[in-house]
């Protein structure tokens, strides 16, 4: 292991592996808590990547339909930027040997998303798009000499000198090891696993986010959570992912009595992801049951168009083309996340984010299917040339301090947090919530995670108006006033002042 100063990523999914690449040939590093391409939300990603390449479409097209469902806190200039670039990564991805489907004249078969206008999403292998661009990604990465990968490092703190940022402290094993560096990348995903139902892996616990809010970096908008509507309900944890894209090839939303009650959305079933969350979650409250049927479309033809998805449901003795299929919400990805500019950058020099991890402006309150992965992508590159321009990168001044981040994981917390953060909130259960995590945070069983909750509750409970994913039932309306973000950093962590809107 290369102990020398040179740009380091931590993660690797789809936002970590591009901003490797790209980076090269310039040495780099890549961190990684498993064997490289083994897990991960990117890898388990049914959906595919959304761009306007299609006869009928346009980018900016795509920038409406993204900025009309992100609840009025997209930032147009991101969204047109990374929508334009839309095109230019599917080409990439293709040049790098991601074999994206296509129909009989060799076009790239293009499907339909809730909240999309036009069929514009990419697909590969069909359902298994995340699983194919992880495959091509990591070769490139293990063929590429000029990326340093290494396996089982947990990173656990960021750490400064006189300069600034400058290295990573990681868990390998037994051991903490640091390793040095002046430009760091956080690529680490979600939120999930601090959830009891999710669809990521339950090892998605926010660490990015703990470990640039020890550091004192920004955090913004950490009360959007997106709830996919349509997890199998099958008892376990993670729930399997029944794809959008399934309703988008005709599939709907029934009771137990065959009533199909969320026709009334506007756009039905492929209605935006907040909106269809909430109708099965009020139908389920109402004591009824939840199935997404598929038997007509797209019926017999389920087992070819998504396969991954058909093997997952065979295995709970379900098949789809006979069967109903139970569903119920549950946390799939998070709009906040360390605030971000244009090129990655965070508040903190030195320090970038991409992916889940970052809130880039692109997704709002409320994010449009399949534009994460291209986000990861696009963002991806922006943050590689910053980093480019951001050398030489020196090494550390003298003996630096611990660094300080991620703690012991702590059980309680998902309880918590799906209670007072679900699909539906109100203002008693985020005061019960904030309440019982900042006993913890206060103490050291909840530790860097209880810290993080704490700021999560305490803007979901600030927030007194409902808008994108992001529902109180106490403030149903929404607020012209309340149009903005709100940032917040370790300095809010303990005290009573509401986070600072912006």
């Amino acid at each position: 292991m290369s102990r020398e100063p040179k740009p380091t990523i931590v993660g690797g999914g789809i936002a970590g592996l591009t901003t490797a690449l790209c980076l090269a040939p310039l040495p780099v590093r890549l961190l990684v808590r498993t064997p490289l391409g083994a897990e991960g939300s990117s890898l388990w990603a049914q959906g595919g990547i959304a761009a306007a390449v299609g006869p009928d479409d346009a980018p900016t097209r795509h920038a409406e339909d993204t900025i009309a469902v992100g609840g009025g806190l997209c930032d147009p200039a991101v969204v047109h930027r990374i929508t334009a670039e839309a095109p230019w990564a599917v080409e990439q991805l293709a040049a790098w040997g991601v074999p994206f489907d296509r129909d009989a004249g060799g076009r790239l078969a293009l499907g339909l998303e809730g909240g999309h206008g036009r069929r514009r999403i990419v697909h590969a292998r069909g359902d298994a798009t995340g699983q194919t661009i992880m495959e091509t990604l990591v070769s490139r990465v293990l063929a590429e000499p000029a990326i340093e990968w290494i396996e089982g490092a947990e990173a656990i703190g960021l750490v400064e000198d006189e300069i600034g940022l400058c290295g990573v402290d990681c868990r390998i094993g037994e051991k903490r090891v640091r390793f040095p560096a002046r430009a760091i990348v956080l690529a680490t995903g979600g939120v999930g696993g601090l959830f009891e139902q999710t669809t990521n892996p339950v090892t998605a616990r926010g660490q990015g986010l703990v470990l640039a809010l020890a550091a004192g970096a920004e955090l913004v908008d950490l009360e959007f959570i997106q709830y996919h509507p349509t997890a199998l309900a099958i008892g376990r944890q993670p729930l399997p992912l029944i794809s959008e894209a399934v309703r988008g090839e005709g599939a709907c939303l029934v009771d137990e009595r065959g009533e199909r009650f969320a026709a009334g959305l506007p756009g039905a079933e492929l209605a935006s992801r907040d909106r269809v969350a909430h109708a099965i979650w009020q139908h389920r409250e109402a004591g009824h049951q939840v199935f997404l049927d598929a038997r007509r479309r797209p019926g017999q033809f389920f087992a070819e168009r998504f396969p991954k998805i058909h093997a997952i449901c065979r295995s709970y003795g379900l098949d789809p083309a006979v069967d109903l299929l139970p569903v119920t919400p549950a946390v799939h990805y998070h709009m906040g996340g360390i605030a971000v500019d244009g090129d990655g950058r965070s508040s903190l020099p030195g320090l970038w984010a991409v992916g889940e991890v970052a809130s880039t402006g692109l997704h709002g309150a409320n994010r449009l299917a399949s534009n994460s992965l291209l986000e990861a992508v696009v963002c991806a590159r922006a943050a590689a040339g910053s980093i480019r321009a951001s050398g030489p990168f020196l090494p550390p001044r003298g003996k630096a301090p611990p660094g300080t981040g991620c703690e012991p994981h702590w059980g309680g917390l998902p309880a918590i947090l799906s209670r007072c953060l679900g699909v539906v909130r109100d203002r008693e259960s985020l005061e019960r919530g904030l309440d019982q995590v900042g006993v913890a945070a206060g103490g050291s069983a909840g530790g860097a995670e209880a810290h993080l909750a704490w700021l999560w509750i305490r803007a979901a409970l600030w927030r007194e108006e409902s808008r994108g994913a992001h529902y109180r039932s106490d403030r149903p309306e929404t607020q012209a006033s309340w149009a903005r973000h709100l940032r917040q950093d370790r300095s809010q962590a303990f005290l009573p002042a509401a986070p600072t809107p912006v």
